[in-house]
């Protein structure tokens, strides 16, 4: 939801009337702070269980919530102190001054590396834990230790997409606000156009990277096959085949059970 809403307020351009005008960048400030503050609450739940072998995740419910839209909240107010909003292009910022944009570049930027800094330290010390659990899992006889062990480095190698996201996603907001900061004269086409493309683009890379699993793959694979003209299908015939035979394989082993 976090996603939606920080991709949606964030295209949302030049709105005429003065209420719009601070609701959509109040919006897009605050979602999209939410959205990469739950992905440390997911680290830090990887870390609690993996490294530090807790199983009181469930009891950090509530503070997550409080700690992610709390510190959303905190953030998108310090921005709005000391700031004249206004329309600025398509959008509406805060003031053109620097200490507007001094300010911008510490609520919104300072959280968003802080959150990218500390999933990929934390991707780090559980792959760890994980990979000195698979080598002691070779000298067991167990498979189903091997498996779990397997299982939890399928998991981990996913989330570290979040880190590569966020970074793929605001990199190029961040060079442009500092640019913007050096040289305010100086406007850069490709660069502000990659930062409202890419930072746009987070929600549709976190589905992608987590939404298009396997039997998301499937279900795709059977619609094409269904509904596509067989000249269509011939360009690509090995990878339907080799779906519809997983399938297939698939369907074989349930009927066994």
């Amino acid at each position: 939801m976090d996603d939606m809403f920080c991709s949606f307020f964030s295209i949302v351009g030049d709105p005429s009337n003065g209420l719009f005008c601070y609701a959509q960048d109040y919006s897009a400030h605050f979602f999209c702070i939410a959205s990469f503050l739950w992905t440390t609450t997911i680290a830090f739940t990887l870390h609690r269980t993996v490294v530090k072998h807790k199983t009181d995740v469930e009891d950090f419910g509530s503070i997550f919530h409080l700690y992610v839209w709390g510190t959303s909240f905190a953030m998108t107010v310090l921005l709005s102190i000391g700031s004249n909003y206004g329309q600025s292009g398509a959008w509406c910022l805060t003031g053109s001054g620097k200490k507007e944009k001094v300010v911008h570049l510490i609520t919104f930027y300072t959280p968003l590396w802080g959150a990218i800094l500390y999933n990929g330290l934390t991707y780090y010390q559980v792959n760890r834990m994980l990979s000195n659990a698979t080598r002691m899992a070779v000298g067991i006889s167990d498979s189903s230790y091997r498996l779990d062990s397997g299982a939890g480095r399928k998991a981990v190698n996913k989330w570290g997409y979040y880190p590569l996201i966020l970074i793929g996603s605001w990199t190029f907001a961040t060079i442009n606000r500092i640019f913007d900061f050096v040289y305010p004269e100086h406007k850069i086409f490709w660069l502000s156009l990659a930062d409202v493309w890419f930072a746009g683009l987070m929600g549709l890379f976190n589905s992608i990277a987590y939404g298009l699993n396997s039997s998301v793959r499937r279900a795709i694979t059977e619609r094409l096959d269904l509904y596509l003209p067989e000249k269509v299908k011939s360009l690509f015939p090995q990878t339907l085949k080799g779906q519809q035979q997983e399938h297939e394989l698939v369907s074989l082993m349930v009927e066994g059970q």
